[in-house]
């Protein structure tokens, strides 16, 4: 599907100030939908070379209402129209103004009726505006609905003025309260005339008890903000909105702990002073479950904080009782099981820094590595190094990984080179969307006559089958090196992790 930006290079040759005006337009334009109950259908002039007779439109993006039956249920982007069959199009165009078609018209099977909105930016008329009115469902005209309708009217004229929407300051309208969340128009002098029923609640819930019609909106609001600060923010915007300045949207929490959003937007249709809209959205209960997810998340990191220094406590332990042990072999393995335990605890300490239980394993590895060149034998003058990139894995993944990958780099350095050798092992990583590809490569002096890594019976070998088998659900081959050395090759699957 071609966006905005794509049919108004293909068919139009508008300048980039009037194609960025017009984006604003369609990131604005759902409050205009939703407060008309009607489609919007943006229309351009199609350039001289796509027709002939220069008065061909082509619809470049539509919106349909949430307050409403949309008028069209079917994509009308790309279609064209001809101002003999859409005369309001042209003579919005050419009158610059609102024109409205005197009957409905049938459109598969619905009665719709049609206004073309004309689109000023710089003095010129760069596109129109087709409002859609589905009119098979009829409405009854209520105190909401006539509000809705009058406040769409003057926001209308304003696009037809090219006072709205304006680049200054950026709406965010993704994140801004809407039409259904709460609505409130003001009268020229500050005062509420109209206030939708969700609006009303959160006011409500703000602490205000009675109506608001009739009363004065920004002190009132001002008066039930907790903090002074984000209480002046909020009666400045509403007031600026007031003087003809739109605004960005403003968060704040009540003395009752209501947590409120609010966004304020003037309206000065033909440049008259008609008040403000004010469009508010109860959000307590969003930053309840907010707070509620930085708490939980504030534990787990604690809890990996905690389980890191245990471990080394353990290894430190571990330490101690390797001291105390006149055994080689004791001695040598209370060394080995510091080096495991150092590793995940590594996992734990980069988990409890992390946003999400998710590892940098470039930066873990680089930490592991120098801990397996101190527990190895001093004698030892194997170099470890890395390269490629492993990029970031999910915590499940990242524990038996890295325990694989220091048992194998353990395993080359004790058994790869003889005593008093040299030599380096060079761990290359190899990431695809699915796979994680790793190489463990050393230039010792290789796989012993009839090695075979299922019949292998020395413990870091079967930590490192175990592991890959039950918890990295991968696959590992020890093979030896055309000119010297082994070669360990891990294939680790990214996607389809166990809950």
């Amino acid at each position: 599907m071609s966006t905005l930006s794509d049919l108004l290079a293909e068919h139009t040759d508008l300048p980039g100030a009037a194609v960025d005006h017009l984006q604003l337009v369609v990131a604005e334009w759902q409050l205009l939908s939703d407060l008309s109950f009607a489609d919007f259908l943006l229309w351009v002039r199609v350039g001289e070379d796509d027709a002939a007779d220069g008065d061909q439109y082509i619809c470049v993006a539509q919106a349909r209402p949430t307050t409403a039956p949309t008028a069209h249920p079917e994509d009308v982007v790309g279609s064209r129209a001809d101002a003999g069959d859409n005369p309001q199009l042209r003579r919005a165009e050419v009158e610059r103004r609102i024109c409205r078609e005197e009957d409905p018209r049938w459109y598969l099977g619905v009665p719709v009726r049609r206004e073309a909105v004309p689109v000023s930016h710089g003095g010129k008329i760069v596109a129109i505006l087709s409002k859609e009115t589905n009119l098979a469902v009829p409405r009854v005209p209520s105190g909401l609905e006539i509000a809705y309708l009058g406040i769409a009217g003057d926001l209308c004229h304003m696009v037809g003025d090219g006072t709205f929407p304006t680049a200054e300051p950026s709406p965010d309208v993704h994140t801004s309260p809407r039409v259904g969340d709460g609505l409130i128009r003001l009268d020229p002098s500050g005062a509420v005339v109209f206030a939708s029923p969700n609006a009303l609640s959160a006011y409500h819930r703000m602490g205000h008890a009675s109506d608001l019609v009739g009363v004065r909106l920004a002190p009132l609001t001002r008066s039930l903000i907790s903090d002074p600060f984000d209480a002046t923010e909020v009666a400045q915007r509403i007031l600026m909105a007031l003087d003809g300045q739109p605004s960005m949207r403003t968060e704040a929490e009540s003395r009752r702990g209501a947590a409120v959003l609010f966004r304020a937007l003037p309206l000065r249709p033909g440049g008259h002073p008609a008040g403000a809209l004010v469009l508010c959205r109860d959000v307590t209960e969003v930053r309840r479950r907010d707070r509620a997810l930085m708490s939980k998340d504030a534990t787990i990191r604690e809890i990996h904080h905690r389980v890191k220094n245990n471990l080394q406590t353990v290894a430190a332990l571990l330490r101690l009782q390797s001291r105390r042990t006149s055994s080689p072999e004791a001695r040598e393995a209370l060394a080995e099981s510091v080096r495991r335990v150092a590793a995940i605890a590594m996992v734990h300490e980069t988990l409890s820094t992390s946003v999400d239980e998710r590892v940098d394993l470039d930066e873990l590895i680089d930490k592991v590595i120098p801990v397996i060149g101190d527990v190895a034998a001093p004698e030892s003058q194997v170099k470890v190094g890395k390269s490629g990139q492993f990029g970031v894995v999910a915590a499940e993944v990242a524990t038996p990984l890295v325990m694989v990958l220091t048992e194998l780099i353990q395993n080359a350095v004790e058994h790869a080179y003889p005593p008093g050798t040299s030599g380096r092992i060079v761990v290359t990583p190899t990431r695809s969307a699915r796979w994680l590809d790793v190489v463990v490569a050393d230039d010792g002096q290789g796989l012993p006559p009839g090695f075979s890594l299922e019949r292998a019976n020395g413990l870091g070998l079967q930590i490192v089958r175990t592991l890959m088998e039950s918890e990295l659900r991968g696959t590992l081959s020890l093979t030896r090196r055309e000119r010297s050395g082994t070669e360990a090759v891990l294939r680790v699957p990214l996607t389809n992790r166990r809950a």
